[in-house]
């Protein structure tokens, strides 16, 4: 049987996936929320357990050909090394343990170290997936080593994934920061921009992060009207991506343009235009779902015009 593309990093596609932005709506692992209260389970899954390997900088071992290097439990040490040193991740199809623990706490010696980006393109959706979850739980970990109500050291339990201040009982959870993306139709063109950051003449779809008090759909119209100074209607949800740089959730729409002229923010935005799906600038990479949610737009509007004509 043919294994369907995945549409992104991070994700699998979804069995019926017909090469539109479908996605398995199952993550790369089970979680497993229930062995996590459970030290004695998870001591009894190290053993067999493939463990991810994270050094200082948030990259993973690597084997000689750039592909994941996950040893098991017992190649490194004789269990998950106490509560809170390695995360319990989840559980495979096959029910193997995964786990994330840091390098420096163990002796094994990688050939190489991949940074997750690089691994995105390369890398098996499952391995990719696999790699997201541990760096965004690492860089959790690493900055909430106290609380931030008193000051207190917090300790981790619940497999990793909850934080408990010693001094004040505040419980801390990891964190996801959610942030709209838009593909932006004038029925012919899509609009995209570009930051002075951004490699030259790279251009993508507007984005920005979620404000308190507001909705997806708000957040979309707001950003878009500031960073470009255009007003939208009819939006669409297209799909999502986890973007563990450091811990964001990618929620992309498509829209319609209703009103107004280009205006790019100064000191936001560089450049902005309306731009024919013919004659494109530079996109994105393919792992991320703004690529995606572009060379959807092209083809949709590829596909009316060729209608039109027909």
């Amino acid at each position: 049987m043919r294994i369907p593309r995945a549409p992104f990093a991070f994700v699998q596609a979804s069995a019926s996936s017909d090469g539109g932005c479908a996605t398995d709506c199952h993550g790369a692992l089970d979680r497993a929320d229930h062995l996590r209260d459970d030290p004695a389970a998870l001591s009894a899954l190290w053993s067999n357990a493939r463990v991810v390997l994270l050094d200082d900088a948030g990259r993973s071992a690597a084997d000689s050909t750039g592909q994941l290097l996950a040893p098991h439990g017992h190649e490194i040490s004789q269990g998950p090394g106490g509560v809170g040193a390695a995360v319990f991740l989840g559980l495979d199809h096959d029910g193997g343990g995964w786990f994330a623990l840091a390098a420096a706490l163990t002796a094994f010696v990688a050939p190489q170290w991949l940074d997750l980006r690089s691994a995105a393109t390369v890398w098996p959706a499952l391995d990719a997936g696999v790699f997201a979850q541990a760096c965004a739980l690492q860089h959790w970990r690493g900055r909430h080593r106290f609380c931030g109500a008193c000051g207190g050291a917090v300790v981790l339990s619940r497999g990793g994934w909850l934080g408990r201040c010693e001094q004040c009982g505040l419980e801390h959870y990891p964190r996801t920061d959610p942030a709209v993306i838009v593909a932006v139709s004038d029925g012919s063109r899509l609009l995209l921009g570009r930051q002075s950051s951004w490699p030259p003449r790279r251009y993508s779809v507007v984005a920005g992060f979620v404000e308190p008090g507001e909705t997806l759909e708000q957040c979309l119209a707001r950003e878009v009207e500031e960073e470009v100074g255009i007003r939208v209607s009819r939006i669409r949800y297209f799909a999502s991506q986890p973007w563990p740089f450091p811990h964001s959730l990618m929620i992309a729409f498509v829209c319609d343009w209703e009103s107004g002229e280009i205006r790019p923010q100064a000191g936001e935005i560089e450049a902005a235009d309306w731009f024919e799906v013919l004659q494109l600038p530079k996109l994105p990479s393919k792992i991320s779902i703004a690529r995606r949610l572009i060379d959807a737009e092209v083809q949709r509007i590829a596909g009316e015009m060729r209608a039109g004509l027909a």
